[in-house]
């Protein structure tokens, strides 16, 4: 016996996306009707209906309770693959995607598994090639124009329908902000557990289960978290923590092209609109030469002597969360573990003591400048080279000093420090 539809059903057709086989549809009537040829009985319409109107006579129950594992056969058995969601944004690839198949290739070398890649999108072929060439086995596609633009509800309901069908062992998405929207969105759905903004990842080879670390109580320690009994195992990680892979242009792999027809019309959501941020200083994530003052900056003639520093470098300028809760830089150039992660090649620290919460965000930095007026503080004895005294006496004289041996055009040269 099929799926039953009851007599409180609203007709919001939230169900018909969630359908595998494409047995629910609208009748002329306006109302619900189910295919008895295509029911398979599997459930997942009843999880989703918001007034409980569907049911099913045989008890059956939602093929999501596969998840709920409770042996170390079942573990290994039920699910298998690291899997890596693929960012994009009108086939512009997020880098932190590309980090992640860097990771995801040393989880699935310690549980001799595969590597594999989920691109929705629309248009999306051209990524494919770039996936292969940084170390993923198999990409996931579907191409469909209602995935031009991130929309929850779409993305959620289509990786859903994957993980249903090919159970992932693990699913690493970036911590960015559409990453940590889908990432809530899957783990809801399929009620599993989730670990987020997480700086390091390994596995427990005997119980054969990710170790997801993050900071925890303030940055004050590292906390592992582990979710035993459900699937996918899922975590969120911070761009620029993970090192990017090499590539390796000879690299190719299994395409899977998958259908997933979702109604725009069904859809709550419009995009219409994109506005793109015109300043170039935004994505201090991708800045080669950062600037960065603390709470020690004291006010805006400070941050003013940052800026002629940055603008003589070519680099961008930065604040530690106590130079913005102080009005001195917008929260969208905050460094450290509430604002951005970055890894530069040069890293001036001016005026920040070193606290660990900023320190989370900039340790992959290359080089680091400190200049501050307290010799013992973290920061100071982190960095490569430390000036101790008062910024507004040395900034002058380092700025000075650039310019008169720095060539024209400088920041263009930037990409080729060693």
């Amino acid at each position: 016996m099929s799926i039953v539809i009851g007599d409180s059903c609203i007709g919001c057709q939230s169900c018909i996306p969630n359908c595998p086989v494409g047995a629910l549809e609208m009748n002329d009537e306006d109302k619900l009707t189910v295919n008895d040829k295509r029911c398979i009985d599997c459930g997942k319409c009843i999880s989703i209906c918001p007034v409980s109107a569907l049911s099913n006579p045989d008890g059956k129950k939602n093929n999501r309770k596969k998840y709920v594992l409770k042996s170390k056969n079942e573990l290994c058995d039920n699910t298998k693959g690291v899997w890596v969601f693929v960012e994009q944004l009108e086939g512009e690839l997020a880098s932190v995607t590309l980090e992640l198949i860097g990771e995801a290739k040393k989880l699935a070398l310690k549980l001799n598994t595969t590597v594999s890649t989920v691109l929705l999108g629309d248009k999306v072929e051209n990524i494919i090639h770039v996936l292969f060439e940084y170390g993923t086995d198999k990409v996931y596609v579907i191409d469909n124009p209602v995935f031009h633009f991130y929309r929850a509800e779409a993305y959620s309901k289509a990786f859903c329908y994957l993980i249903d069908k090919y159970k992932p062992q693990i699913l690493l998405i970036g911590a960015t902000t559409t990453g940590r929207d889908l990432a809530g969105a899957v783990a809801t759905s399929m009620k599993t557990g989730l670990t987020a903004d997480c700086t390091k990842l390994d596995i427990d080879l005997e119980k054969r289960i990710l170790l997801a670390s993050r900071p925890a109580f303030g940055g004050n320690i590292m906390a592992t978290i582990v979710c035993k009994e459900r699937r996918p195992q899922m975590a969120t990680v911070r761009p620029r923590v993970m090192q990017m892979p090499e590539s390796k242009s000879d690299r190719t792999g299994l395409i899977v092209r998958e259908k997933f027809n979702i109604d725009e019309g069904s859809l709550q959501t419009k995009v219409l609109k994109i506005v793109r941020e015109k300043s170039e200083n935004v994505k201090i994530e991708d800045a080669k030469i950062i600037v960065c003052g603390g709470r020690g900056v004291q006010n805006e003639e400070g941050f003013i002597l940052l800026k002629e520093l940055a603008r003589v470098l070519g680099g961008v300028v930065a604040g530690s969360r106590g130079a913005v809760d102080r009005g001195l830089i917008d929260y969208k150039h905050q460094v450290g573990q509430t604002g951005q992660t970055v890894s530069p090649k040069l890293y001036f620290a001016i005026g920040i003591s070193g606290a660990v919460q900023h320190i989370i965000g900039m340790q992959g930095s290359e080089t680091i400048v400190a200049i501050n007026t307290d010799k013992e503080c973290p920061m100071m004895k982190l960095a490569t080279y430390s000036i101790a005294g008062d910024l507004f006496e040395i900034l002058p004289k380092i700025i000075e000093s650039f310019k008169q041996v720095l060539p024209d055009g400088f920041e263009k040269e930037v990409d080729k420090i060693d």
